[in-house]
């Protein structure tokens, strides 16, 4: 590449970024373009490199990131993102249009639940949360609170799977239509209970749980399996047991 091409490049980052979702690594850039993401530029200091990992991973896409991807000198890719990731490439992408994200949210009859994260903290946390959700084929990841789901460190924890399903922050008064199922520790055996397609399930924060505004609108109150003494499970465990309790088999009768 010519150091035209290279400075023209450059340029476009500066001007896309601020309105743009970065999408750091080639895992998130794979992701994205699978899922339909509008990515407008993607650079690396190793074009070959990007080129091997795809033949490797993901040989659908290879074309497209030989058309697409604009090699950079090593210390300008530096320059451009708050740290490189391991595999030397970076893109920008916009967002979904909200209204489009409301639209799948909001639509019923759905064929599957809505994770609701009230008042998240970890940013990482909600990164693997909406990565979890995109491998059950969860309809959407929904937060309350003042975490932004598009963080750049929540879409670096997702893999870029943000566009494989609806992610928004909403408030509690605009939350979807559909059945709550909140997990607490005071709830019913998850094992015993048939969570349905069209239900939000709603998990707490890391430190402080779900909130009693949140817990008072439950449709349901479950809890999971825990051993006694053991105070609680990581966020993204807590919705991975959830999830594969309502993809799996027929809740179980559980002994009086």
């Amino acid at each position: 590449m010519s150091d035209d091409e290279a400075e023209t490049a450059v340029r476009q980052w500066r001007e896309t970024a601020p309105d743009a979702v970065l999408l750091d690594g080639f895992h998130a850039l794979k992701h994205a373009l699978r899922f339909g993401a509008d990515v407008r530029l993607a650079v690396t200091s190793d074009k070959q490199a990007v080129l091997g990992l795809a033949a490797e991973l993901a040989d659908d896409l290879t074309d497209v990131l030989s058309d697409s991807v604009i090699e950079v000198p090593a210390p300008v890719l530096r320059d451009l993102v708050p740290r490189v990731h391991p595999t030397a490439v970076a893109a920008l992408a916009f967002r979904p249009s909200a209204r489009a994200t409301l639209d799948t949210l909001s639509k019923v009859p759905r064929q599957s639940p809505i994770v609701l994260l009230d008042n998240p903290r970890n940013l990482g946390n909600v990164g693997a949360v909406v990565r979890l959700a995109a491998g059950f084929g969860a309809t959407g990841v929904v937060t309350t609170g003042d975490m932004n789901p598009w963080h750049p460190n929540v879409v670096r924890a997702g893999a870029g799977l943000h566009y494989a399903t609806a992610v928004e922050r909403l408030s509690l008064a605009d939350l979807p239509p559909g059945p709550l199922y909140v997990l607490d520790p005071e709830g019913q055996d998850i094992r015993s209970v048939a969570i349905p397609d069209d239900a939000l399930m709603a998990f707490g924060s890391e430190r402080h749980g779900i909130s009693p505004e949140l817990r008072s609108r439950a449709t349901t109150l479950v809890a999971l399996p825990m051993r006694p003494q053991v105070s609680s499970y990581n966020l993204a465990t807590s919705v991975a047991m959830a999830l594969f309790h309502w993809g799996g088999p027929a809740p179980m009768p559980m002994p009086s």
